[in-house]
């Protein structure tokens, strides 16, 4: 019978938000899916900046059909979920990048099914 646990992302070892520094591909690192199991990724992101801010989300790799694109309006919007648990494995990797450096940040979970 397959087990399910609630997982910090791989990059959030203490559970607080990711900041984003990167502004273009390669992004932040945010997960590495399981090699074997299912994480269902659920993603949030939170804007600090003065302006909406356009992220790209690197959901599993880097080509056209894995970008995932959003605009983060400016605070105090709260929390804006960006993926809705869309599942992930094969120890492949979620990634985002920003228009604007230092300002997005990234919370968030996997529902881990192995």
């Amino acid at each position: 019978m397959a087990q399910y646990t609630k997982k910090r992302f791989s990059q959030a070892g203490d559970g607080l938000p990711i900041l984003v520094a990167a502004t273009a591909t390669a992004g932040t690192l945010i997960h590495t899916a399981h090699a074997s199991g299912e994480d269902n990724i659920w993603l949030y992101a939170t804007n600090s900046h003065s302006a909406a801010v356009q992220i790209t989300v690197e959901f599993g790799g880097v080509a056209a059909k894995d970008l995932i694109f959003q605009s983060i309006p400016v605070k105090p919007s709260g929390l804006v979920l960006v993926i809705p648990g869309l599942p992930l494995t094969g120890s492949t990797a979620v990634r985002v990048f920003a228009a604007t450096a230092n300002v997005i940040s990234i919370s968030g979970y996997a529902d881990r099914i192995v």
